[in-house]
C-alpha cells in the first residue's frame, strides 16, 4: 500500500487516511508525441484505479473517524466514482450505496453501471436528473446522520487533499530525475476536485523545497458543462481546500489563478457525448499500447493533449484517469432484474455511441 505524501512531509497535519492505492503511480515518457509524459494514475489499484482512488482515502477516513458505517456517493449512470467508492468501501469496513442519475449511454458507462448493479446492494437509478436534488435532500434527511454522503466526485476540500498530496508525490519523481520538470500538465476536469487540489498542491511543493524550477500551467479540459465545471468553481474549491490546510495545521498557500488554463475545446456537445477528436485520441493511444482512455473523460482531455504537444513547447505531464486494472464479473441475476429502464439504457450503449 502506499504512504500519504502530505502527511509525511507535514507530520503535524491533521488530516484523515486511509490507505487504499499504490504509490507512486509510474511517471512515463510517450516518445511519439513528442516531449510528452504519462502520469499512470490507471495504476493506481489493481482493484480499481484511476483518479478517484485519492479522494476516497481521505473522505473514507472522515467518514471512520466519525464511526459511521454507509457511505452514499452520486453520479452519472456510467460513475467512474461509484464504481470506486464500491469496491473499495467495504476493504475499510464500510457499506457502499449509490445514486445515479441518466446520461448518454456509452459502452464504457455501461460497464460500469453493471458492475455498481453487481456489487452494490444499495443503488437508487433515477429516470431524470431533474429529480436528483429531491433525492439527495431525501438522503441528507434521512440518513445524514447515520451515512457518510460523498460529494459529486469527491469535490470538497478534504478530498481535494489527496491530489495536493499528488502534487508532492510528482515533485519527488521529478527530483529523482523520473522526467524534467513539467512545463505544462494536462487532465480532464469534471467535479473540479484533482484540478483544484493541484493548484493547492504544486504551489505546496514549491513552499516546502520540493519542485525544482517554475510551476506549470495546468491545462484543465473540461469534460461537464457549466456551471458545474466553470474556472471560477475551480478555483472557489482551491481557495477553500487552501484555507483547509491551514486550518489542520499546514502552511499558508497562495492560490495563483494564471496557474490555471481551462480548456472547452473538446467539450462536444455535452456529457458523456463521444466527440470525434476524442475518438481518435483513444484509437491512437490505443496504436501506441498506451493506457486506456475512455470517452467521457480521458479521450477528451487526450485529444487536447495531441493538440496542444503541437503548440505548446517544454515537457508536458498528462493524467491517465481512467482505471486499467480489470473489471470484476456482472452478476446476471442482479442485472435481470434491474429496472426495465435501466435494461433498455444498458442495451442502448453500442460501441461509438
Amino acid at each position: 500500500m502506499g504512504d500519504f505524501a502530505l502527511t509525511r512531509h507535514l507530520p503535524g497535519l491533521e488530516v484523515p487516511y486511509v490507505s487504499l492505492g499504490e504509490y507512486p503511480t509510474p511517471i512515463e515518457h510517450l516518445p511519439a508525441l513528442g516531449d510528452v509524459w504519462l502520469k499512470r494514475e490507471d495504476l493506481s489499484s489493481f482493484i480499481y484505479g484511476g483518479n478517484k482512488i485519492r479522494t476516497l482515502e481521505t473522505l473514507f477516513a472522515d467518514a471512520q473517524a466519525k464511526g459511521l458505517k454507509r457511505v452514499w456517493t452520486l453520479g452519472a449512470y456510467g460513475s467512474n466514482q461509484a464504481v470506486a467508492c464500491i469496491l473499495h468501501a467495504r476493504r475499510v469496513g464500510l457499506e457502499p450505496g449509490a445514486v445515479l442519475f441518466p446520461q448518454r449511454a456509452t459502452p464504457t458507462g455501461a460497464d460500469n453501471l453493471r458492475i455498481t448493479l453487481s456489487e452494490c446492494e444499495h443503488v437508487i437509478a433515477l429516470r431524470s436528473i431533474a429529480t436528483f436534488p429531491l433525492h439527495w435532500w431525501r438522503l441528507l434527511r434521512e440518513h445524514g446522520r447515520s451515512s457518510y454522503l460523498v460529494p459529486p466526485g469527491g469535490a470538497n476540500p478534504m478530498g481535494a487533499l489527496g491530489h495536493a498530496a499528488n502534487a508532492l508525490e510528482i515533485a519527488e519523481q521529478v527530483t529523482t530525475g523520473l522526467m524534467p520538470t513539467p512545463a505544462h500538465c494536462v487532465l480532464a476536469v469534471g467535479s473540479t476536485c484533482t484540478t483544484a487540489g493541484l493548484l493547492v498542491g504544486l504551489p505546496l511543493a514549491q513552499k516546502l523545497g520540493l519542485w525544482p524550477g517554475q510551476l506549470p500551467k495546468l491545462h484543465a479540459v473540461r469534460v461537464t458543462p457549466w456551471p458545474v465545471t466553470s474556472r471560477n468553481q475551480i478555483l472557489k474549491l482551491a481557495r477553500s481546500t487552501a484555507r483547509y490546510l491551514q486550518q489542520i495545521g499546514g502552511p499558508r498557500v497562495d492560490v495563483d489563478p494564471k496557474m490555471l488554463v481551462l480548456n472547452t475545446r473538446h467539450f462536444g456537445w455535452g456529457y458523456a457525448r463521444v466527440t470525434q477528436s476524442g475518438l481518435a485520441a483513444k484509437q491512437h493511444f490505443e496504436e501506441l499500447t498506451a493506457p486506456p482512455l475512455d470517452t467521457t473523460y480521458a479521450a477528451k482531455s487526450g485529444a487536447a493533449l495531441i493538440e496542444l504537444a503541437k503548440e505548446l513547447s517544454g515537457p508536458i505531464l498528462f493524467w491517465c484517469t481512467k482505471s486499467s486494472a480489470p473489471l470484476p464479473t456482472a452478476d446476471s441475476a442482479r442485472l435481470a432484474s434491474a429496472p426495465a429502464f435501466i435494461r433498455s439504457w444498458l442495451n442502448r450503449a453500442q460501441p461509438n455511441h
